[in-house]
């Protein structure tokens, strides 16, 4: 038994992420792993169950949409979602894909970052776009949100203000400033009625859990 995910993980995109797994990630970022890429596979499947839309264009733009790595704390982050919609387009040529099909998955790429800050077109980029916030938030987000922040060397909070009642939020430095600074944020700007669902459950873990973290502290 491995505990890494195979094409079979991707069904019914079976053969496509056979083709296209290879070239889903890069570095060694654990927030952004073959993991992450799985859990959006399953939460845009589900959300594509309820909306429609092109399948293998959601398919392939999320097996795609993290192969480039760019650090959270990078200079070059907002340009993270542009540089793999590029990367993307150039590896789904070599697949012969075509032009049309090409640009469909290039457009949910570049969209679905919140860092680029560019609204969603088409169906499948708007689901794109909710499957993979619905991995920042709710538990999982929470593990993220620290994960990163240890990459980063943040610290959990501020000791003196740790609500940020008497200063700027600083989400580089407070792993916890990235609640009220982002995720807590996210739930409101979901594009498909399916994701506001699933958004609305998991943002109240959020709130959860960070109330009772609040209390220990």
């Amino acid at each position: 038994m491995t505990d890494q995910l195979t094409a079979a993980d991707f069904a019914p995109h079976a053969g496509l992420a056979a083709n296209l797994l290879p070239h889903a990630t890069e570095g060694d970022d654990g927030s952004h792993d073959l993991a992450h890429i799985h859990r959006v596979f399953r939460n845009a499947m589900r959300i594509h169950a309820e909306e429609g839309g092109d399948g293998t264009v959601l398919a392939a733009a999320v097996l795609l949409h993290d192969c480039v790595a760019v650090e959270k704390n990078s200079p070059l982050r907002a340009e993270a979602s542009r540089l793999a919609a590029d990367k993307a387009s150039g590896i789904l040529a070599a697949l012969g894909w075509e032009r049309m099909q090409i640009a469909a998955v290039a457009h949910a790429i570049l969209t679905h970052s919140y860092s680029a800050g560019i609204p969603p077109k088409s169906l499948e980029a708007k689901i794109l776009q909710d499957a993979d916030r619905l991995d920042a938030i709710g538990m999982v987000g929470v593990a993220r949100c620290f994960y990163i922040a240890g990459r980063m060397g943040s610290a959990l909070y501020h000791a003196g203000d740790p609500d940020a009642d008497n200063r700027s939020l600083d989400d580089r430095r407070y792993a916890i400033d990235h609640f009220p600074a982002k995720l807590l944020k996210l739930s409101a700007g979901f594009q498909t009625e399916a994701g506001r669902k699933l958004a609305t459950e998991r943002h109240s873990r959020l709130v959860e859990f960070l109330t009772l973290f609040r209390d220990e502290i």
